[in-house]
């Protein structure tokens, strides 16, 4: 592999078009929210593993991947998301481990209305609680698998009930002592139920980052369905193709990407090493010249001198 410089990361580069997952801060609900009036959901098949011992992060973990799809157990996840010293797990770990098992961690809406809408698209919802007081809080995850706004309760995996019907005012006063935390596991190929272009494509370049870059490049594509043309998609699509080293994807989708919007200097950048991989010197300095021509700030500008550097180098050598 020739190419010594880095490729941008786009996630780098466009930082003003995303949100951190824990800025997600929604309204709080009420029991007059109940998505749909005298309607109830179930997903009857979502499997169950009782909790062991402070453990119900691994259980509702393993309880959402297995419905994705996923062939994991919670001992598969102990180790990955369980803290000893906090005899429990923190959301972030839930997150991480996720990702390594190939999906993407989205963290929905606080509201009954996003945990409905991932109900109807098959997604069971994994939650935070908090079921004792302020002063001595009581940390637990478990996972909505039914809401039956008739009855106007919550169905939950819970702990070592398997269906554990809770009434919706408990329920959201437990949830609410978690500021309405919740996730939903999704597959690369799918979107979540209501779904937001930054905080998607954040946790997309989150599932990238953690080295799942064949799954990165069937969720930006994923993405690109939804958003047709989106430059920010094209960009993550590139990158991710880049990463698998298959360079001559990766230059069509970053000329794609250039077509739209000629000035994106990162990503002629990128295509300059992509060309570089694939043995195209000259083509490749025409593009780096082109992005240098146009004026790029300071820290840019020494990041394509290193890659035109780079460039002249190989070439070079290959010259000899």
């Amino acid at each position: 592999m020739p190419g010594a410089t880095r490729v941008y990361r786009w996630s780098r580069l466009l930082p003003a078009l995303f949100v951190l997952l824990t800025g997600c801060a929604s309204i709080p609900p009420s029991v007059s929210a109940l998505p749909v009036s005298g309607q109830a959901i179930e997903l009857d098949g979502t499997p169950f593993y009782p909790q062991e011992r402070y453990q119900c992060g691994p259980a509702a973990l393993t309880t959402v991947l297995a419905k994705s799809g996923v062939d994991v157990s919670p001992e598969d996840l102990v180790d990955k998301v369980y803290l000893p010293g906090r005899q429990g797990s923190l959301q972030v770990e839930l997150l991480a481990a996720t990702r390594t098992e190939g999906r993407l961690p989205y963290v929905i809406d606080g509201t009954l209305e996003a945990v409905w809408k991932e109900l109807e698209a098959g997604r069971p919802v994994l939650v935070l609680q908090n079921l004792g007081v302020a002063a001595i809080p009581r940390w637990h995850y478990a996972v909505v698998v039914g809401i039956d706004s008739g009855r106007g309760d919550v169905i939950l995996r819970s702990g070592t009930d398997r269906r554990r019907i809770t009434p919706v005012g408990t329920f959201l006063r437990t949830w609410q002592r978690s500021d309405y935390w919740a996730m939903v596991a999704v597959a690369p190929d799918e979107l979540p139920a209501a779904v937001d272009r930054s905080r998607y494509f954040e946790a997309i370049a989150a599932l990238e980052q953690a080295g799942r870059a064949e799954e990165s490049v069937t969720a930006w594509q994923t993405a690109l369905g939804k958003w047709p043309g989106d430059t920010a998609a094209l960009f993550g699509l590139a990158n991710a193709r880049f990463a698998m080293q298959d360079f001559n994807a990766a230059e069509t989708a970053y000329r794609e990407l250039l077509e739209l919007d000629p000035g994106a200097s990162a990503a002629r950048n990128n295509l300059a090493l992509a060309l570089l991989e694939q043995g195209e010197y000259d083509a490749a300095m025409e593009e780096i010249e082109f992005a240098l021509s146009g004026d790029p700030d300071q820290a840019l500008e020494q990041e394509f001198r290193d890659t035109a550097a780079t460039i002249r180098r190989h070439r070079a050598g290959a010259e000899d």
